[in-house]
């Protein structure tokens, strides 16, 4: 345990004491000497480097990492708590706002435990790490090309694709910052689907050449945004002219001497006997007691491959002292020396086992993986690679079968080799005669094996795409997706008087059944055009106003969330204002949400899958008494204690807040918006939503109905327009109003729901849900409920005028009231029976 607690110490106190006892000659002054390659920069680099030469055409040379833990076996304290001081310096550089809002990427395969490292350092940042294994049902979140690798494609495969859209700083690792490419590539391609202000670049070294240093700076500037570099030592390396070429005929040469005793993979035959393809049957050199159980944790991800958030590591961290403990038995008795060898990208697992093994015993623990990458070996205490295994890869990779390599670990003298390989890997060709573990047989008395379950990703249900119109609304497809199914073959209207019946006596809930759509007379449809006319510029001011402080409050992009179907105009004019101000496309959907029974929560996981719920802005028409902000609170909180989904906000944003039950609004004015004045032709021909078990199933999103017959009286798009027209007379105007409003106390003081409580009460109705505040509700209520009585503020003018005729159609009392909140207030006939209307349809008092 001493000896791990020194390493980490020496890493932390930047000692930089990195190679074994007897260690005195650089690993790289082969290449030196014989390339004229010099490495030059910070004192501990070459502490941190050695030098090899590998079968690349686009460079020859490579950098050895004495502190990675990839190619050359290294105490694990020292691998990781190098990763980990990385990741506190970049919370330092951060502060913990910023770093509590980070993600950090790792590249693939090489840095993918430095990478978690670094996570953990950081605190608590979710981890992603790039990879070259494609995943059936996972869809790619991004992806980029590595240039000088000799496999350079990188899939980004989040098993939450909201994992990246958020807008902290995204901190991106690999092991050495060479020209650049890399680190442009990933941004250029992130940086495009999902924009941020800050970028930290880690590396434990960078290397980057006078003419690659400014590129960095000039990229930032070019995308508008920050860009640090955080790195453990700085350096470069000077390469002679020819030295490609001349390399490359140095490879050739040694390799066409593979008989030689110095490097050749002939000096560590396989086992006598031993034939075979890669995919022979399994030969366990010890079929009895070679695995070892390590009980890994049901749940937890064998690395960032699909995501690793903070909760993961907690259940990692618990875990890891017991799966030590197993390996420590498992292992001879006799043992002092023991390699922990990694998988390819399967870095991070075996890395904090062999930490752990370290630190609870006293055992020489060293660390390493295997790896893709060819590299010459020359056993010459002078040059990095001394030692080479080869054997033919053992995880069905997807670019086909080929060769995959362990160095530095025959002949290094271990008593005993534990393999860690996932589930994935664990095929016949990995206990093939000429398989990893038989070739590591040949070197080491006793090899062992733990395989971790490969993690796969919960498939995500098979939502549809979002409807757009003109197949479903007649809004352009642009303006907004639905998150509902089309029910529009179904016949879900019934006669009102039936619905309230039903309604009020308990057997049925509202959203089962639609109401027959109110078709206008011509005064009517007079009403609606002149109150347009009168309150399009108010209502674009209004629309003005909660767009800048969602912009401001909310997120520089948000995605606007309608809720259906009031919602759906508004969150279009927000999105057209965005556009016409700021130059911004924000994405734009319509959820359903139902009184009682919370929001739909497959439009929930789509939007998670698709977006970062911490942009999701949910956005309404008006406020009433506030019932549907507390639904949305409620469900979003029962939804995150589900599925475990966090970042929704309940707070919703409306064009106006009469009864003071949100923070973000355009106006707390009660005025009339005349998209409440109709219900279809005024919101896309599109229904309210319905909620009914026959129709919805558990993996269906909630459906609604197109009503294409009505297109001849459709007046949804010219609602919009009218509306969108005037936000350049109202545009400073709307500004300044949301500054001074940004500026101010907008706490919600429900002072609506108080008022409803007491009309409820002295009307003797006792059921809140039946009193229906503002002109918006009011109007609903005329048109899809059984109106009892309205409730008007004394002096109300014209913006009641279609309430007043609408109300002398149903022959439904106008009562002025004074000291009312609200311009207006519809009470639902309660204790409502079909015998409460009169012949003539009118409604009959109680």
């Amino acid at each position: 345990m001493e000896k791990a607690e020194k390493a980490e110490t020496a890493v932390n106190e930047g000692e930089h004491q990195v190679c074994d006892e007897g260690d005195r000659v650089w690993s790289g002054s082969w290449v030196a000497e014989r390339l004229g390659v010099e490495l030059v920069g910070d004192d501990p680099l070459t502490g941190l480097l050695g030098l090899a030469l590998r079968r690349n055409p686009k460079r020859a040379h490579l950098l050895v990492s004495n502190v990675l833990g990839k190619h050359v076996p290294q105490s694990p304290s020292v691998v990781y708590g190098y990763g980990v001081e990385l990741g506190r310096r970049v919370r330092e550089l951060l502060g913990a706002e910023e770093a509590g809002r980070a993600v950090v990427l790792g590249y693939a395969e090489t840095a993918t435990g430095l990478g978690h490292s670094v996570a953990d350092g950081l605190g608590l940042a979710p981890y992603l790490h790039s990879t070259r294994r494609p995943v059936a049902g996972v869809a790619a979140a991004g992806g980029f090309e590595e240039a000088h690798s000799h496999a350079t494609s990188h899939l980004l495969l989040p098993e939450d694709p909201a994992l990246l859209g958020g807008d902290g700083p995204l901190v991106l690792v690999d092991d050495e910052f060479s020209t650049g490419n890399t680190v442009l590539n990933t941004v250029r391609d992130l940086h495009a689907r999902y924009p941020r202000r800050r970028y930290v670049v880690v590396a434990l070294v960078d290397m980057r050449s006078a003419a690659d240093a400014g590129r960095l700076a000039d990229f930032a500037e070019e995308i508008g945004a920050r860009v640090d570099l955080v790195t453990a030592a700085r350096g470069t390396v000077r390469l002679p002219e020819g030295v490609l070429e001349k390399g490359q005929e140095l490879v050739a040469r040694y390799e066409s001497e593979s008989a030689a005793p110095s490097w050749s993979l002939a000096q560590f035959p396989a086992p006598p006997g031993a034939r075979g393809t890669a995919r022979a049957a399994p030969t366990d050199p010890h079929p009895d007691d070679s695995r070892i159980d390590l009980h890994w944790p049901a749940g937890l991800p064998d690395g960032g491959r699909h995501g690793f958030t903070p909760a993961h590591r907690e259940l990692l961290e618990d875990a890891l002292p017991a799966m030590a403990a197993r390996i420590a038995e498992a292992l001879p008795h006799h043992a002092r020396r023991v390699h922990i060898l990694g998988f390819e990208e399967l870095m991070y697992a075996p890395l904090r086992l062999a930490r752990e093994l370290e630190r609870a015993t006293d055992l020489e623990v060293r660390y390493s993986t295997t790896t893709r990458s060819p590299v010459l070996a020359v056993d010459d205490p002078g040059y990095a690679i001394r030692t080479r295994l080869a054997f033919p890869a053992h995880d069905d990779p997807a670019d086909g079968p080929g060769e995959r390599y362990a160095y530095n670990v025959a002949g290094a003298g271990f008593d005993a080799v534990v393999a860690v390989v996932d589930s994935a890997g664990d095929t016949p060709a990995l206990h093939a005669p000429d398989g990893l573990l038989a070739r590591l047989a040949a070197h080491t008395p006793r090899v062992l094996l733990a395989v971790i379950p490969s993690y796969a990703p919960e498939r995500p249900s098979m939502l549809p795409e979002p409807l757009r119109g003109p197949a479903f609304s007649s809004y352009a497809p642009e303006e907004v997706g639905w998150l509902l199914q089309d029910l529009s073959d179904v016949t879900l209207e019934a006669p009102t008087e039936e619905r309230e019946e039903a309604i009020q006596s308990g057997g049925a809930h509202y959203a089962e059944s639609l109401p027959v759509e109110y078709q206008p007379s011509e005064q009517y449809q007079e009403l609606f055009h002149a109150a347009l006319e009168d309150s399009a510029a108010r209502i674009a001011q209004a629309v003005g106003v909660v767009t800048e402080t969602v912009l401001a409050e909310r997120s520089p992009r948000p995605v606007l969330v309608s809720l259906a179907r009031a919602g759906t105009p508004v969150g279009i004019l927000m999105r057209r204002w965005a556009q016409h101000r700021h130059g911004l496309d924000l994405p734009h959907y319509a959820v359903s949400i139902v009184r009682g029974r919370g929001i739909d929560a497959n439009a929930l996981r789509w939007l998670a899958r698709h977006h970062d719920p911490r942009d999701v802005v949910f956005v309404d028409g008006w406020t009433g008494k506030g019932a549907i902000t507390r639904e949305l609170a409620q469900a979003l909180e029962e939804f995150e204690k589900s599925d475990g989904i966090t970042g929704f906000d309940p707070e919703i944003a409306v064009l106006a807040d009469p009864g003071s039950c949100v923070r973000t609004y355009g106006t707390r004015e009660d005025f009339l918006i005349p998209s409440a004045c109709l219900n279809s032709t005024v919101s896309g021909l599109i229904s309210r939503t319905v909620l009914r078990a026959d129709l919805v199933g558990p993996d269906d999103f909630h459906g609604a109905k197109f009503y294409r017959e009505l297109a001849g009286t459709d007046v949804s798009v010219a609602f919009l327009d009218a509306v969108s027209a005037r936000f350049p007379e109202v545009a400073d105007a709307a500004c300044a109003q949301a500054k001074e409003l940004l500026a101010t106390d907008r706490s919600p003081t429900w002072e609506g729901w108080a008022a409803v409580e007491r009309i409820s009460e002295e009307y003797a109705i006792h059921d809140v849900n039946l009193v229906k505040p503002g002109v918006g509700e009011t109007t609903r209520v005329m048109l899809r409920r059984v109106p009892w009585k309205v409730l008007a503020r004394a002096g109300a003018g014209s913006d009641l005028d279609h309430v007043r005729l609408l109300a002398e159609q149903r022959g439904v009392p106008v009562e002025e009231v004074d000291a009312l909140p609200y311009t207006c207030v519809g009470l639902i006939h309660p204790k409502y029976t079909r015998g409460a209307t009169g012949a003539d349809g009118k409604a009959v008092s109680v």
